[in-house]
């Protein structure tokens, strides 16, 4: 693929930038032209190669998530594609889509209230859209709905899953509506990424956002994945993690595998997730991401091999080449996505995604009006079908860093309900409790207590609802090191109720030093 930017000069005449144009002295530049002007029409084909890319690739990644939990997918295994894939995932399973209704939640508030809503507006209509949510998301809507509004809903203390992958795979829309301006695609990211994610978590859909927002005004793939990452802070671990990714890539330019094996030595481990912790699962942003990365990089900007790619790295492998695809959507334009791969897409874009009445044909649309709004409110302008995009260079974001000096040292089987629980007694700074209440009244909130060392810590509310649960128990950190001792209480019991505890996620702060016996002789 030719590496070219779409300076402003390239459009003066003919009002339209397209992947390949240039002019004189513009290819392998490395420097963002101060302004772009692009066609109303080529505008609106890069939205539309987003959100095709996105659903595209969350299909083809579909039936192969969360299977391979720290193993690549191997060559041989088949990723079967056919042009009612698509629409069978709508018929048969439409939640696989969470990663493109996710983000039309979003959408849907920036149309009703325009570009100033503020962040209250996204958390309601995230907390009480009638989707089933998980970790983070999870856990910040039983914050929001408990009144705990955003930031503090996706602040590590309040939520255990503050790390996690949730708004990286939401993210795709703050870029799509701010094309050439990576910041204020942060800025959007700060306001609502903020709901359900913090530090890491949230770098992966700020990182997210700023690469659709440049993959507007550049087709050079590792350009894009590179000038991105200047949004994150350099001293954050999502920083540190993706820098490795792009060394790696050209010192092993032809092999993704060893780029794979790599993250896995140095950047696999989970620290905040209870349900990633001890286990191959990870569910964490940092490395989903870093398996966005190795399908840009390595794919070299053919559509299939970035999503294959980005699927065979395992994990989250529905929501990364999904992420990967529609950056590259974006980047090309939904015209010069293979036919192959948009064929199943004419049997679904005016079909409403679950849990919305937005298609993918109205949020096209959509996306649309609001990139040209955000054009015109950052400086550039509109003028009959010419839209002069003023360009922004990617500044970081403030640092952030969740779960900070604590360390998972040891992992506690429970499988208790609460009254046989007793006393749990741990070593360390930090404890995550996990388990659910059981009632067959959806209506039933149970209301439980947990006292650490006979002090009382917290009293909260355990719906039985699982639209509306409490994602984990009760949790605690900062604690002094040290023995403690915890006890709960069940304030409201009724006969046809339970509350069942499964483990324990302990945690100090520093981690376990395995001492290695030697072998008795």
């Amino acid at each position: 693929m030719k590496k070219t930017f779409f300076p402003a000069a390239c459009a003066a005449a003919l009002l339209c930038v397209s992947v390949g144009c240039t002019s004189p002295g513009a290819s392998g530049n490395k420097q963002l032209p101060a302004k772009v002007t692009l066609s109303k029409e080529v505008l609106m084909d890069k939205i539309k190669g987003g959100w095709a890319g996105q659903t595209i690739g969350c299909s083809f990644g579909g039936p192969t998530e969360f299977k391979y939990n720290g193993t690549m997918i191997q060559d041989y295994v088949p990723i079967e594609w056919d042009d009612d894939r698509i629409a069978w995932w709508y018929d048969n399973f439409p939640g696989l889509y969470d990663d493109v209704y996710m983000d039309l939640t979003f959408v849907e508030v920036f149309d009703r209230l325009g570009l100033d809503a503020p962040a209250d507006s996204f958390a309601m209509a995230f907390a009480t859209a009638g989707y089933t949510l998980w970790h983070a998301n999870q856990s910040a809507r039983y914050n929001i709905l408990q009144g705990i509004m955003p930031p503090q809903s996706g602040h590590w203390l309040n939520n255990p899953h503050a790390d996690d992958i949730d708004y990286q795979i939401e993210a795709d829309y703050a870029g799509l509506m701010t094309p050439g301006m990576p910041n204020t695609a942060s800025a959007i990211s700060d306001k609502i990424g903020h709901i359900m994610n913090y530090g890491d978590g949230w770098y992966g859909g700020v990182y997210v956002g700023a690469m659709y927002s440049l993959a507007f005004v550049s087709d050079d793939v590792e350009y894009v994945v590179t000038e991105a990452l200047k949004t994150i802070p350099q001293q954050s671990t999502f920083y540190q993690c993706m820098a490795d990714v792009i060394k790696w890539h050209k010192q092993y330019p032809d092999d993704w595998k060893q780029t794979w094996f790599e993250c896995e030595k140095k950047w696999s481990q989970d620290i905040g997730c209870p349900d990633g912790v001890f286990v191959p699962l990870n569910i964490d942003a940092v490395i989903n991401s870093a398996y966005i990365v190795i399908g840009l990089l390595y794919g070299e900007g053919d559509f299939y091999k970035t999503m294959d790619i980005s699927t065979r790295c395992g994990q989250d492998s529905d929501c990364n080449p999904a992420s990967a695809a529609g950056i590259l959507g974006t980047m090309i334009g939904y015209d010069r996505i293979p036919e192959y791969w948009r064929r199943g897409l004419a049997k679904v874009e005016d079909r409403a995604f679950s849990y919305t009445d937005i298609s993918l044909n109205k949020a096209y649309q959509m996306s649309f009006d609001q990139a040209l709004q955000v054009v015109q409110q950052n400086g550039g302008s509109v003028a009959g079908d010419s839209v002069t995009i003023v360009c922004q260079l990617p500044e970081p974001v403030r640092y952030e860093k969740a779960f900070e000096n604590l360390y998972p040292v040891t992992k506690q089987t429970i499988n208790k309900p609460i009254d046989q629980v007793g006393e749990v007694v741990f070593e360390g700074t930090g404890v995550v409790f996990k388990g659910y209440l059981q009632c067959a009244d959806a209506t039933y909130v149970g209301k439980a207590e947990m006292r650490i060392d006979g002090e009382l810590v917290e009293t909260v509310n355990l719906p039985a609802s699982y639209t509306t649960r409490r994602n984990d128990l009760f949790w605690k950190y900062q604690l002094p090191k040290g023995r403690h001792t915890v006890t709960f209480s069940w304030l409201n019991p009724r006969k046809d109720a339970s509350i069942n505890y499964t483990e324990a996620v302990i945690y100090s702060d520093s981690p376990n030093k395995i001492v290695h016996q030697p072998a008795s002789k």
